[in-house]
């Protein structure tokens, strides 16, 4: 056997090796602050983790991985974006919530802090789709601010309407409600 036949047998067994299930699963994180944390809803009932359980029901094969972190701004997103996505990422989802403006910093700044977590991720090729709606009232717990256990389920409905949908673009994804 040549080494050039040899290479492209051992990368054929290789490939088969790994089954369907590894070629197609789809690794997403959820970047963002105690909203996407869960903050008064409890992990299990986090968007993250509710996405999760809705892709898997559609046939997805879908690792979501919850990378909130309370009180976060986006100046700290963006310092913390490639320790929180790591290689493999396909998909991110980027909630910025609004402590930027909470704790004194400026819409440019926070459009700018968008903008270059979108870019950095963008060189690494994974698709980021930006989720900064404007919440109902109705869907805000008791202090205005977190996400209701209904909310987190509509989130995570609409973001799964997204990624089983394919949409794509060059910019990345913007929801606003």
């Amino acid at each position: 056997m040549t080494p050039m036949l040899r290479r492209f047998a051992t990368a054929a067994v290789l490939m088969l090796s790994a089954g369907p299930g590894h070629a197609s699963s789809l690794n997403i994180v959820a970047v963002g602050a105690s909203n996407t944390w869960g903050w008064g809803v409890g992990a299990q009932d986090a968007f993250s983790a509710r996405l999760q359980t809705i892709l898997r029901q559609r046939g997805i094969d879908a690792k979501v991985s919850n990378a909130g972190v309370i009180a976060d701004t986006t100046t700290g997103m963006l310092s913390r974006i490639d320790s929180a996505v790591p290689n493999g990422t396909n998909i991110v989802i980027l909630q910025p919530g609004s402590n930027d403006l909470r704790f004194g910093w400026s819409k440019q700044q926070r459009a700018a802090n968008i903008a270059a977590i979108v870019e950095r991720l963008r060189r690494r090729h994974i698709r980021v789709i930006v989720y900064d709606p404007a919440i109902p009232p109705n869907f805000l717990q008791w202090d205005g601010i977190h996400f209701t256990a209904a909310a987190h389920e509509q989130i995570a409905a609409t973001l799964a309407a997204k990624i089983a949908g394919g949409r794509k673009s060059p910019e990345g994804d913007r929801k606003k409600q």
